[in-house]
């Protein structure tokens, strides 16, 4: 298992060692010694798993503090793009984001740090998602921002009239009129 830093801090890619043969393959999805020996310490409590199909894009999500969320995310079938958005007030990239595409071919990871908003959109026909999250889902504390705001401009890699989008995430504030309690 590989730590990789993103431009954005606290953002990190997991390379995962993969072992194929004819079988199939094996890889370790998490390693708690490794991760601390990287110097990150999360105590993850619930897992997730949501199956989408093409042109989905779910997002931008993030829970309120004291019920915020670090997310380690990846795809068990098909491909998406994942995205995160700093939301940490006071940091240097606040309203930055940094995509990644995650399948089951690159059995790539993305570690998502509280603070940080979360979508993704599914390139495949379809695709199974995993949220390996550190805090529970708490609704009254869920909130969102637009995915398709103009001040952040991201690519979902998705044509604009592929794109399926649920009631809700239709519905987030852009970034700048967002609900946020995160600090740098």
């Amino acid at each position: 298992m590989e730590l990789i830093k993103t431009p954005i801090r606290d953002l990190v890619i997991v390379k995962n060692k993969v072992f194929e043969d004819a079988r199939g393959y094996f890889t370790e999805a998490y390693n708690e010694k490794t991760f601390q020996e990287n110097g990150i310490s999360i105590n993850f409590k619930q897992d997730n798993r949501s199956k989408s199909s093409y042109g989905v894009i779910r997002g931008l999500h993030y829970q309120l503090n004291p019920a915020s969320q670090s997310k380690l995310v990846s795809v068990i079938v098909g491909k998406v793009y994942d995205v995160a958005v700093d939301i940490r007030k006071g940091s240097p990239t606040f309203g930055q984001w940094y995509g990644v595409e995650l399948s089951d071919e690159n059995h790539l990871q993305f570690l998502i740090p509280q603070g940080f908003a979360h979508g993704f959109s599914v390139l495949s026909e379809t695709a199974i998602f995993s949220y390996k999250c550190d805090n529970f889902y708490t609704p009254n504390l869920d909130r969102g921002i637009a995915y398709n705001d103009p001040a952040l401009n991201i690519d979902w890699k998705i044509p604009a009239n592929k794109a399926l989008i649920s009631d809700k995430d239709n519905k987030h504030p852009l970034l700048a009129n967002a609900e946020i309690n995160f600090s740098y």
